[in-house]
């Protein structure tokens, strides 16, 4: 007993060491896996994830459970899911030789800065950073085109970077860390014209977080264009980000090349219970449909009580929120660690940010009060 009480204890001083001391908070990707929950027995609010704070679908839960039995078995030998890569498929729209399965779309980036790793990339900063980071750790030359001062990004400045040895382009809408968006009729004109030099990789993780028109996909366009290539994650709306999924849609001959090497294996790298879990909750479209409007609710209170407090906040069309923070004297994300919320700032040329993810509305009204606090001390 007193061996166990002494390890639980050395777990939770070394996890507040990591928390508090030992791993920047700054990373707005995570990259450095921050154990982010840790503390939340204790009060602990993490708001730095972008995380779906309602869970996954009932369904997806009952599916879960249901499909444990089988969990012995590889994916190939339950039938229900030898045909999980096609339901997915004929779901969005896309045929089933255009996707590929991975193990969150965060594994997917991954693979895309390997395989196209003989020539330069162009992406915006700043962006989602594990495609362009992981380019940069391989020796890829990476071209970062700052965002406009609205936080979006500057496309003509994009396409004028592209050059002969670019192969890759990067886009991420809606735009994290920032949470703006390029309305759909101007991505897909940019795609158009981008593809004509490289490859165009556009990264749809928050996109049924938009209403329409601009929750239009750019998943139509691969299928025409082995140019383009678009990815989409379980991770957000359906509330799966433990549970790893991702997807990427090229078209047919890309998709086969891929498959054939960096992408090889990643489908039977997702559990069977993953599997059984998105079959259920793509046809939840009641949770996602509530997800969002509380999302949304809680988003709105968020923004007007931060611009009551006066910061600059970027009109937010995610389930996160990127505001600055003016003359902040300190490490804000640290400091609010203190105070049990958990969040990310970092520094850029234009001063100091922070990104905030939209949890639920009593967690929203709890940052507010700190917030309020802070102003006042």
């Amino acid at each position: 007993m007193t061996s166990t009480i002494h390890r639980r204890e050395w777990l939770r001083q070394s996890s507040l060491a990591a928390l508090g001391f030992g791993i920047s908070l700054r990373s707005m990707a995570n990259e450095e896996r921050l154990p982010r929950n840790f503390g939340s027995e204790k009060g602990l609010i993490n708001l730095g994830s972008n995380e779906n704070p309602y869970g996954i679908a009932p369904a997806a839960k009952d599916a879960i459970i249901a499909m444990i039995g089988q969990a012995n078995r590889y994916q190939f030998n339950v039938p229900v899911l030898q045909s999980f890569r096609k339901d997915l498929a004929t779901y969005y729209g896309v045929s089933a030789n255009q996707v590929l399965v991975t193990a969150g779309s965060g594994e997917a980036l991954a693979l895309l800065a390997r395989h196209f790793n003989q020539g330069s990339l162009v992406t915006a900063t700043p962006t989602f950073g594990i495609l362009p980071n992981t380019a940069k750790r391989i020796g890829t030359r990476v071209v970062e085109i700052p965002l406009t001062e609205d936080k979006v990004h500057d496309l003509s400045k994009m396409l004028g970077a592209i050059g002969k040895d670019t192969k890759m382009v990067y886009i991420c809408n809606p735009a994290n860390p920032t949470a703006t968006i390029i309305p759909s009729a101007v991505l897909k004109r940019f795609c158009e014209e981008a593809s004509r030099k490289a490859v165009v990789v556009i990264d749809e993780a928050y996109i049924d977080f938009l209403n329409p028109p601009e929750n239009e996909s750019m998943m139509a366009l691969p299928a025409g264009n082995p140019n383009i290539i678009v990815l989409r994650t379980f991770s957000k709306i359906h509330g799966m980000a433990g549970l790893r999924l991702g997807f990427t849609v090229a078209h047919p001959d890309v998709a086969n090349d891929l498959g054939s090497s960096h992408f090889q294996g990643s489908e039977i790298c997702v559990s069977n219970l993953t599997m059984a879990a998105a079959l259920a909750s793509m046809k939840d479209e009641g949770h996602r449909r509530d997800c969002k409007q509380k999302n949304e609710a809680a988003r709105n209170f968020t923004l007007q009580e931060l611009q009551k407090l006066h910061f600059r906040c970027i009109p937010s069309y995610t389930n996160f929120m990127f505001f600055n923070l003016g003359n902040y004297p300190g490490d804000f994300a640290q400091d609010m660690l203190k105070k049990n919320f958990l969040l990310r700032s970092s520094s850029y040329s234009d001063g100091k940010w922070a990104r905030v993810s939209i949890g639920t509305m009593d967690e929203m009204q709890e940052f507010i009060k700190v917030m309020k606090e802070s102003k006042q001390s």
